[in-house]
C-alpha cells in the first residue's frame, strides 16, 4: 500500500494565519479536521493529504469564500518553504527558479507531479494530480498557482502577469477575484493546470540572483530529499495499525513493541512527523471506516471487529463524532447519492 501524500505543516499554517485574520477560530477549525493544532509548530512537520484536504473543505464552508485559497497565498513566505524558499528567492532567473521548484517541490508535499515544458516563445508550467491519487482541494491547487505568480511579481514587479492560467477546477460562480490576482487570460475546467510564460521573461536575468546562497540551500534541499525518501514512522505505524486492529484496538505500547521501540522514541519519531499515536489511531479509523462502509457486503458489526472496536455500539458513537451520521444513515445515503 502506498504511502498517502503529505505537506508541509507551514503550508497548513498559512491556511490558519488567514483563517484567524477573518476572525475565524482556526484551532478549532484544524481539530475538527483531524489535527491536533500544537503538533503543526515542529519545524519539519508534514500533515496527510487527507486531513488538509478536510481542513481546506471545512475553511471554506466556514468563510463562505470559494476565493479563500486566492487570498491564503497572501500569507506565504520564503519561510513558509523553508531551504526551497530561499533557494527560489536567490535564483538569478524565472527559469532557474522552477527549475528549482520541479526538483525540489516535494520537500513541499508529494501530492502533485510538477513538470517544466519549453516551446520556442514560452515556457508551460504544469501541476497535475499523480494517476491513482486523491487530488487536494480545489482552493489548495488556487493558491498554489497565486503563490508562484506572486513569487514571479517579487523578483520582477507588481506588473508581472503569466501569458494564461489554465485551471481544472469548474469556474467558480463569480470569477472576479482570480482575474483581480492573474491578471491574464483565464481557462477554467482545462486539461490540465497550467501557468504559461513568456520566453524572454522567463530568461531574463535577475539582478538581485544569489547563486552563493541559492547553492547552500541546495545542500539542505537534498538532505531533506534524501531523508524523505526513507519511509517515514506514520506510515510504519499505520502499516502495524491496519494489521493489528482486527484483533482489537492496539496500544500505543504494543505498536512500540512490533517497531522494536521504546514507547518514549516512538511518540517523539511521531512528534517529529506533526502528529501522535492517538490523532493517527482516529484518522486510520475513519478511513477505513469509509472505506468498508462503501463495501454492500460487509455488516456494520463487521466493519466494527475490523476496526478493533469492542462492540457495534463504540463504533458507532465514534462513526457519528467523524461524520454526524450514524452508520446506518451513512449507508443510506450511499444508497440515494
Amino acid at each position: 500500500m502506498s504511502a498517502e501524500p503529505t505537506t508541509l505543516a507551514s503550508w497548513t499554517r498559512a491556511l490558519r494565519k488567514q483563517l484567524d485574520a477573518l476572525g475565524l477560530d482556526s484551532a478549532a477549525l484544524c481539530r475538527a479536521a483531524g489535527f491536533d493544532p500544537s503538533l503543526l509548530d515542529a519545524p519539519n512537520a508534514r500533515c496527510p493529504l487527507s486531513m488538509t484536504t478536510r481542513l481546506w473543505q471545512l475553511a471554506v464552508a466556514a468563510s463562505s469564500d470559494p476565493a479563500l485559497g486566492l487570498k491564503t497565498s497572501q500569507f506565504v513566505s520564503p519561510t513558509t518553504f523553508h531551504a526551497l524558499g530561499y533557494a527560489l528567492v536567490a535564483s538569478s532567473s524565472l527559469r532557474e527558479m522552477f527549475e528549482r521548484i520541479v526538483r525540489y517541490h516535494q520537500v513541499v508535499s508529494d501530492a502533485l507531479e510538477l513538470e517544466l515544458r519549453e516551446s520556442a516563445d514560452c515556457y508551460e508550467f504544469r501541476f497535475r494530480v499523480p494517476p491513482g491519487s486523491p487530488p487536494p482541494a480545489p482552493e489548495a491547487l488556487d493558491a498554489f498557482a497565486a503563490i508562484y505568480v506572486r513569487s514571479c511579481r517579487n523578483r520582477l514587479g507588481r506588473d508581472f502577469a503569466p501569458l494564461a492560467v489554465h485551471l481544472q477546477r469548474a469556474e467558480p460562480v463569480d470569477a472576479q477575484p482570480w482575474h483581480a490576482v492573474f491578471r491574464a487570460p483565464l481557462h477554467f475546467a482545462a486539461d490540465d493546470n497550467l501557468l504559461r510564460f513568456s520566453r524572454v521573461t522567463f530568461e531574463q536575468r535577475l539582478d538581485d540572483g544569489n547563486a552563493e546562497l541559492a547553492e547552500h540551500n541546495e545542500t539542505v534541499l537534498k538532505r531533506t530529499l534524501e531523508h524523505l525518501q526513507t519511509t517515514p514512522w506514520r506510515r510504519k505505524v499505520r502499516a502495524c495499525l491496519e494489521a493489528q486492529l482486527p484483533t482489537g484496538e492496539p496500544s500505543a505500547e504494543r505498536i512500540a513493541q512490533t517497531l522494536h521501540l521504546s514507547l518514549r522514541s516512538l511518540q517523539r519519531h511521531l512528534a517529529d512527523e506533526g502528529c501522535n499515536y492517538e490523532n493517527l489511531l482516529a484518522e486510520i479509523r475513519h478511513n477505513l471506516a469509509l472505506q468498508h462502509m462503501r463495501d454492500p457486503h460487509c455488516s456494520i458489526s463487521e466493519v466494527a471487529y475490523l476496526l478493533g472496536f469492542a462492540d457495534t455500539s463504540s463504533f458507532s458513537r465514534a462513526f457519528k463524532r467523524w461524520t454526524g451520521q450514524t452508520p446506518s444513515q451513512y449507508r443510506e445515503g450511499l444508497k440515494h447519492g
